[in-house]
């Protein structure tokens, strides 16, 4: 079969792509930035494209010669590179049209539970209301709702599931209570296989999800003991503390970093995982417990989950060094020329004081875009360096200075590397 896998670059959708291949079938992948794709799976044909831009027209040549299209596109939460209406409805129904126009294809729609208290939120909503175009459209389809999926790999709430087990001493944990089903991304990929095969026959509307029911404390405290950590106790936090850190997430989202403690994140599971709908009889689905064990974790799983929340923390306190360090010396503007030459006039030293501040004031600001934070950090590491270099001709007895304040320019150095190197989400 000829494959096109939407968001194939994604935690579902890359699985997804290495069982069709390992089947046989030509895949191709379509994602927004397949560049690190296409040398990781390099067994796939690759296309970019931003799916909320694509009108019928668009997904015309797109589909052409396909016989199965898969879609694992999604989003969250809208944000700074996110529009959910776009994403998950309006560009799912062109994709309909387009494909009704071509000739029959087979669309696996990877969703989610829609149904239940949750179902106003836009994510399940624009979901449910794409899913709904499919069922009405008459094209051949299957619909696969997922609950929490967990694999090798982890993203976002497999993500923050890994950095919440790795706490020490104690699990601080809102709605630890909450029940939990999970599905490994390998029964995904092999659910999506079978309906390609045809034995999950067209018109059906499966969720996928082990029999065994946890709560979020039990899925944690399961990490934990795969991250090779001794059990630790729960504190179970009031609903409330969660807002805070929403609110502060949602915001982040807004710059382009796709938190998993957004309040989107947060409402679904105030009420739980769960699957309500029939599962494919001839599929079996591994627990949480089987999956982890079927895939032991090393050291940098370790690494992985202590650093996953130190991230933004990095990424906060770095913004805060450069803004104070550009904002303070406004207050006084003569102190700070006096560190340029002798030679300049008072005017020129007040010049570049201010240049430098505003130099800093930028890459402050800059590293909170998402889009904008790998240059701000190379750039933040280059004027460190052009600060140091410059002292060091100009005033090196700074070097000796009590208060070390060149000294103190190595640690920022240091902890920029250091965000630098875990910036990458996918």
């Amino acid at each position: 079969m000829n494959v096109l896998i939407l968001g194939a670059t994604g935690f579902i959708g890359s699985t997804i792509l290495q069982r069709l291949v390992s089947d046989g079938h030509h895949v191709t992948g379509l994602g927004r930035g397949p560049q690190k794709a296409r040398l990781k799976w390099p067994a796939a044909e690759w296309l970019r494209a931003d799916v909320a831009t694509l009108s019928v027209e668009d997904w015309r040549p797109l589909i052409q010669g396909r016989d199965v299209i898969v879609n694992c596109a999604g989003a969250l939460q809208d944000g700074y590179a996110d529009d959910l209406a776009a994403t998950q409805e309006r560009a799912m129904v062109a994709l309909y049209e387009a494909v009704k126009a071509s000739g029959d294809k087979l669309i696996v729609q990877i969703s989610a539970r829609t149904d239940g208290p949750g179902a106003t939120l836009p994510f399940l909503a624009t979901k449910r209301r794409a899913d709904e175009a499919l069922a009405a459209s008459g094209l051949p389809f299957v619909i696969l709702r997922p609950a929490l999926v967990i694999g090798r790999n982890a993203h976002g709430g497999t993500g923050l599931l890994r950095s919440l087990a790795s706490f020490p001493g104690v699990l601080p944990l809102i709605h630890a209570k909450s029940p939990v089903q999970t599905v490994s991304v390998e029964d995904v990929a092999g659910a999506v296989s079978l309906a390609i095969q045809g034995a999950i026959p067209p018109g059906s509307d499966l969720d996928l999800a082990s029999d065994s029911g946890l709560t979020l404390s039990d899925l944690v405290q399961l990490h934990r003991a795969w991250l090779g950590l001794p059990p630790a106790r729960v504190a179970h936090l009031p609903p409330w503390l969660e807002k805070p850190p929403a609110l502060a997430a949602d915001f982040a989202g807004w710059l382009g970093w796709r938190s998993p403690l957004r309040s989107t994140a947060m409402a679904v599971m105030s009420e739980g995982v769960l699957s309500t709908r029939s599962k494919p009889a001839d599929l079996a689905f591994a627990d949480a417990a089987a999956t982890l064990a079927a895939h032991p974790s090393g050291v940098q799983d370790l690494w992985f989950a202590r650093l996953y929340l130190m991230k933004p923390v990095m990424i906060v306190t770095l913004s805060l060094f450069w803004l104070l360090s550009g904002l303070i010396p406004f207050f006084d503007l003569a102190a700070a020329a006096s560190h340029f030459p002798r030679f300049m006039s008072a005017g020129t030293g007040t010049v570049l004081a201010i240049s430098a501040c505003l130099i800093d004031i930028l890459l402050g600001l800059a590293i909170l875009f998402r889009q904008q934070a790998r240059k701000a950090m190379i750039g933040m590491i280059a004027v460190s360096l052009i600060y140091l270099t410059g002292a060091t001709l100009l005033e090196p007895w700074l070097w000796l200075d009590p208060l070390g304040p060149l000294i103190k320019v190595l640690p920022s150095i240091a902890l920029t590397l250091a965000a630098l190197a875990i910036l990458d989400e996918r």
